[in-house]
């Protein structure tokens, strides 16, 4: 893929108008920032926030490339395409930026591979060891997993690896789900991390929760931070889940969702009917299938604990924040709105922290796997912000 290509936009006019990259001098400009694997813009968003320059971002995915260009200031030129066919010196003609010029890398490869239900035992054997206790049968648990399941994207980890070393950046964002430290994941995390120390980069690990970070969702997520001239400071939470003082209460779902209960923003998706239908409307607030067993005094009860996904039937909790915003939910999949209907896409929004009226483009479903892939822009912001006060002196 050239990325000189006429239907791949550069910033010229930004770049020294004729399109050619010119140096810019280090610390007497908004810090320039790459985006890759850039999905819904959260990483973009967070970089922006936090006083960088966004000057281009990378996404294989058509419509999430349709939803990025329709938001320029906060991702500059958008490149649709695969990153194993682009180089560094593409990427920084791109974004107009000379081979000298300051530069910070960010981005999350697909998580998919490195999540949870990427290792689940796959006979079965899980399920029947939960169902077994639950019943009170004593059944040792089957032993934990520690070979990947063959994946191709598990590579891209890779590829974000060079494409910072070709680039040359000063810094990097690197960013996952907490189950990449899983040990059948732990190898391609920690050969990322010795590939960045072994060039000459100081690395941090971060293992951040967004509801510590200003965001309506308790969200975990993994992230590398990195930086040439020393390793980065992780950032201190600014919210608390419990009463600790000289922090802010976390935001709960209800502050998060106040005002978008009006019939403007009406989903057709939101209506649910179905087989569970009535089970969703008697589960409290903050509950879950559990409801509906013996062990919470259901006098009727439908299920046994421990023999469904904790997930199946969440109700938020407006006095909470959110759980996490799932990219590909199943029909009984929560979270569920305490009003007991689907999330509409605006919410879901809010409790990742987007800015209000960030546009997403695509069918419900489109925008559910956008906002669930994301990378809640308030937690973006916090890490970049870490990276930018190390590179940035």
């Amino acid at each position: 893929m050239a990325l000189l290509d006429p239907l791949v936009p550069t910033r010229s006019a930004e770049a020294g108008g004729s399109g050619a990259p010119t140096t810019l001098p280090r610390g007497n400009t908004r810090m320039p920032v790459i985006d890759l694997f850039a999905g819904a813009g959260g990483l973009s968003i967070g970089a922006t926030d936090a006083g960088c320059d966004v000057r281009a971002c990378v996404e294989l995915d058509p419509v999430a490339c349709r939803t990025l260009r329709a938001h320029e200031r906060y991702h500059g030129s958008v490149i649709e395409g695969d990153v194993s066919l682009i180089t560094g010196l593409d990427l920084r003609q791109a974004a107009g930026l000379a081979p000298g010029d300051p530069l910070i890398v960010v981005g999350g490869a697909p998580c998919q591979p490195f999540s949870k239900a990427a290792y689940w035992v796959e006979d079965g054997e899980e399920s029947r060891y939960r169902r077994a206790r639950a019943a009170g049968v004593a059944l040792s648990r089957p032993p934990a997993l520690t070979e990947a399941r063959p994946d191709a994207r598990r590579t891209l980890v890779e590829e974000f690896w060079r494409l910072i070393f070709e680039s040359n950046a000063d810094g990097f964002v690197f960013e996952n789900v907490p189950s990449i430290k899983h040990p059948r994941n732990r190898p391609v995390l920690d050969g990322f991390r010795h590939a960045a120390e072994a060039a000459g980069y100081k690395v941090t690990q971060v293992t951040a929760n967004a509801a510590e970070h200003g965001v309506a969702q308790a969200r975990e997520r993994v992230f590398l931070l990195g930086a040439k001239v020393g390793a980065p400071t992780a950032p201190e939470p600014t919210h608390t889940l419990k009463d600790e003082a000289n922090r802010k209460p976390a935001l709960t779902a209800g502050e998060a969702l106040q005002g978008f209960d009006r019939p403007q923003y009406f989903e057709p998706e939101e209506i649910v009917t179905g087989r569970w239908a009535e089970h969703l409307r008697t589960v409290p607030p903050g509950g879950n299938y559990k409801a509906h067993t013996a062990w919470a005094g259901h006098p009727n009860p439908t299920f046994e604990t421990e023999t469904r996904f904790w997930n199946f039937l969440l109700k938020l909790s407006p006095d909470r924040p959110s759980w996490t915003i799932a990219a590909s939910p199943g029909p009984w999949t929560g979270p569920f709105h305490w009003a007991n209907r689907r999330l509409r896409t605006v919410e879901m929004a809010a409790l990742q922290g987007f800015p209000e009226g960030y546009h997403l483009v695509g069918g419900r479903r489109d925008r559910v796997r956008q906002l669930g892939n994301a990378v809640p822009p308030p937690l973006a912001r916090r890490m970049v912000e870490a990276v930018l006060a190390t590179v940035d002196r």
